[in-house]
């Protein structure tokens, strides 16, 4: 597939770009022969990812893409039968073509040119369909169905707007000229190009324009890195190399921080606590797992240990640091560490867990040895002193930067700790935290809450409790309403925890929590209740490490199980300052603001919260109740197009159909869950003293839709946005309309504007509905208008301009009156005179069709 893909891709690119290195990350579960160790190479990084077939998508190719026009993607999906069976092939395209569909998608953030959503379109009275090029000829059918037959007849046209009826498919010429466009269809056998600004149909309502402001597929990758110092080659390109790794067993190290400044802010007994939630419950069974403390030098605290039973974990917690003293020397413990890796392993694919909360200005004197490591390092930096070089170690490895403060109710350390599963590991042996919450108690007050226990979770379930001062009283009832006994009181650490045997119950388990003048935390992690009925999951990231103020942050969480997304559910980011301050934002998934696609199960908001330079950590909490379900129906996704058949000869050659997906798999049942996972952290700079200056616009409409009402008005809709970015609420929107869909999109001051006066913008994420007559412009049958909303804050601070939509007034023929059939004459018949027979049957049959008829 690769190597087809590498050939076409380089013709499709002018000659610029192939694919000249691979690597397949082989599964630990599969026969060992002979594969290349892992290095730094993860699962959850992959460019490409084979599934067993799980959820909506079907055996369909996707690319999850969740960010704007431009931006890359986060992985390619296949399932193992879109590799494997070759029935696949007719409709979907050769699996090379394929390949390069989704390359695009993913690499240069372009979007496809039909849509599943809106198939036909009208310009100039003329119906189209949705694609790119225009020139892609082919004819429009439907299946029609009397009398227990049906055959494919062509479309039938709905009177009351201008398309063709429900069920009308465009089914393209077997053989074509055209060679654009790859995001239509690469099925094409012509095909092999993507669509330019010379042959890229910018009327039709597909994403490509909808997301990238009418610009061709070929414009947004030509504008890319990649191609800013690329020459066409003179030659033809070398085939694809590939290097097969197979996933070992997990071997970590910790990298401990024991320097004097950990005795501030309770941070080396903060320390303990979530080492030994690290310790006890995240790292999987089976890896191999040793720890390192540094002050000014190194001290190897244990060599690497294989952890196989609670023996082995309950050795590791005893050799927490207990004392902090002396200087701060991180390379020193990282040069530890992988002395103590090789003594049984080779640091390639290792990782490193390396805490620290001070300043080393020697730090970068060991990169280059971290580089030429193989290993992965995950950094935590802990309170406001943390070297500031530190996240340059996670960043050339490839693994989490994660920053936790030193306000405890926040639990930010033991969510750092919580987050630090194998990135390689089986989904059902990771560990997943359903809750994690914090409170400051006073004059015996009450910390009182709920936990959801899933059926996707349940083995393994812990319940971690932590305090400041003295153990407080602690009530922890399952969903039957039993009073769990048996938790283990670590006085010197100040925490309990509980494990559940088995399986816990599914349903809602509480808790009561009594304290007076400290801070308690509760935290509640679990692992899959089975290893093939996938877990209920939620990853969270930053749009980017680093933010330039004014430059807006995003901040995305993805809820899926398997590759089934989890809509409608309750997401909250937390995001906490170096000063402690946190902002709590509702994520959506309602495409609209920094949401890229409604209803993907990836729930996104604009953080523009600022308030201070430096480091800033993010925490997402998802629940599903009563309004959260699985997907229902085939989610829009970003991938190649299933064709259902070709013309040939003048007839339909059918293509083996879609596999369709069982009820199972479109499971639209009501999902109730609770999960909280870390998003890391990012490094904010150049935000100004305060007052902070607004220095935000409103952010781009991109869900603008447009259609007639009645004969002369046109009905908008679009998803509000606020007075910084998806926050808060505009000032005023500006309406614009063109005949010309160029011209509105390079002149849009110039263009006709409408009256909007009565058009009140409302709190950003809410619905807008406007209606207006357009004036000052011809509208009539068969015209087309297009339309563009930007809006203004009170600073006059303006969007950039929406999605622009099109509307085409088509005003149905009259219904010409019903004429009723003429009697027949009074004439006598008689057999031997056939030629009256004729004349009355003729009569008869006009007079059904509604003619007029003179006799001679």
């Amino acid at each position: 597939m690769i190597t087809e893909a590498s050939f076409y891709l380089f013709n499709a690119t002018k000659r610029r770009v192939f694919f000249r290195n691979v690597k397949i990350l082989i599964p630990a579960t599969w026969k060992a022969n002979n594969y290349s160790k892992v290095k730094q190479e993860l699962y959850e990084k992959a460019n490409v990812r084979v599934t067993d077939r799980y959820g909506a998508h079907g055996d369909d190719p996707y690319t999850l893409q969740y960010r704007g026009c431009g931006e890359e993607g986060k992985y390619i999906h296949f399932t193992s039968n879109f590799l494997l069976n070759d029935d696949l092939i007719a409709g979907y395209g050769p699996r090379g073509r394929v390949f390069v569909h989704e390359w695009a998608h993913l690499r240069w953030g372009v979007f496809d040119e039909y849509n599943n959503n809106q198939k036909f379109y009208l310009l100039n009275g003329k119906r189209e369909a949705v694609r790119c090029s225009a020139r892609i000829a082919g004819k429009y059918q439907a299946e029609h169905c009397q009398g227990g037959s049906c055959a494919w007849k062509p479309c039938k046209i709905d009177q009351a707007t201008g398309l063709y009826k429900e069920g009308c498919e465009f089914i393209p010429n077997k053989f074509q000229t055209e060679k654009a466009s790859i995001m239509f269809s690469p099925s094409i056998n012509s095909v092999v190009e993507f669509c330019t600004e010379k042959n890229h149909n910018k009327e039709a309502p597909n994403p490509q324009n909808q997301k990238c402001n009418l610009r061709s597929t070929w414009e947004v990758i030509r504008d890319s890195e990649d191609f800013q110092k690329t020459t066409p080659m003179t030659t033809q390109p070398p085939a694809p190399t590939f290097s097969l790794l197979q996933i070992g067993q997990r071997i970590v190290c910790l990298v401990l921080d024991k320097s004097g400044s950990m005795t501030n802010g309770d941070r080396l007994n903060r320390l303990n606590q979530a080492g030994k939630l690290f310790l006890l419950q995240i790292v999987e069974q089976g890896s191999w797992a040793g720890m390192v403390t540094f002050d000014s030098a190194a001290h190897v605290q244990s060599e690497l240990v294989q952890i196989n039973s609670a023996a082995e974990r309950d050795a590791l917690t005893k050799r927490l640091p207990a004392v902090a003293a002396g200087g701060t020397s991180i390379c020193s413990g990282l040069r530890s560490a992988f002395a103590v890796i090789r003594k049984k392993f080779s640091t390639d694919g290792s990782e490193i867990v390396l805490l620290t909360d001070g300043e080393d200005n020697t730090i970068s004197s060991c990169f280059n040895e971290v580089k030429q490591s193989g290993a992965v390092i995950h950094t935590v930096a802990l309170g406001p002193s943390a070297a500031k070089e530190l996240e340059e170690l996670s960043k050339m490895t490839g693994g989490l930067q994660t920053y936790a403060s030193d306000q405890a109710q926040n639990n930010g350390l033991i969510d750092a700790f919580g987050a630090l599963s194998s990135g390689n590991g089986a989904a059902s042996q990771r560990a997943i935290q359903l809750e994690s919450r914090g409170l400051t108690l006073q004059n015996n007050q009450w910390m009182n809450g709920t936990v959801l226990v899933d059926s996707t979770v349940g083995k393994d379930t812990l319940f971690l409790i932590t305090w400041t001062t003295q153990p407080p009283q602690i009530l922890l009832s399952d969903p039957s309403g039993k009073k769990q006994d048996g938790l283990v009181v670590d006085t010197s650490t100040r925490m309990a925890y509980l494990q559940i045997p088995g399986t816990a119950k599914v349903g809602t388990w509480s808790y009561s929590l009594k304290a007076s003048s400290q801070t308690l935390t509760l935290t509640v992690t679990s692992r899959a209740s089975s290893a093939t009925l996938p877990p209920i999951t939620v990853t969270s990231k930053m749009s980017k490490d680093q933010g330039k103020f004014p430059s807006p942050m995003a901040v995305y969480a993805k809820i899926h199980q398997g590759s089934s997304p989890i809509l409608r559910a309750t997401v909250t980011a937390i995001i906490e300052s170096v000063n402690g301050k946190t902002v709590n934002l509702e994520l959506l998934d309602n495409g609209a603001g920094a949401d890229a696609t409604k209803d993907d199960g990836i729930y996104s908001r604009y953080f523009t919260a600022y308030d201070t330079n430096g480091r800033y950590s993010v925490k997402v909490r998802a629940l599903g109740g009563i309004n959260a379900a699985g997907q229902r129906v085939r989610p829009q996704q970003n991938g190649a197009m299933h064709m259902p058949g070709w013309i040939e000869n003048g007839e339909i050659k059918w293509n083996p159909p879609r596999p369709e997906i069982s009820k199972n798999e479109l499971d639209g049942n009501q999902v109730c869950f609770s999960r909280t996972t870390s998003g890391g952290s990012f490094v904010a700079s150049g935000v100004p003293q305060a007052p902070i200056p607004d220095r935000f616009p409103p952010c781009q409409i991109t869900d603008l839709k447009a259609k007639i009402q009645g004969n002369k008005f046109i009905n908008l809709t679009w998803t509000a946005p606020g007075d910084d970015y998806d926050h808060g609420r505009a000032l005023k929107y500006i309406i614009k309309i063109s005949a010309s869909i160029l011209d509105l999109r390079d002149n849009f001051t110039e263009s006709l504007q409408v009256n909007t006066s009565d058009l009140i913008p409302k709190e950003a994420n809410s619905k807008e509905v406007f209606v207006f007559t357009p004036e000052n412009i011809p509208f009539e049958n068969g015209t087309d208008l297009f339309i563009a909303v930007q809006a203004v804050d009170k600073s006059n601070l303006k969007s950039e301009i929406s999605n622009i939509v099109g509307v085409s007034l088509f005003i149905p023929p009259p219904t010409p009156p019903e004429i009723p059939t003429p009697p027949c004459p009074d004439i006598n018949v008689n057999s031997t005179i056939p030629g009256l027979h004729i004349l009355k049957i003729m009569w008869k049959w006009l007079g059904e069709l509604q003619l007029s008829v003179a006799l001679g």
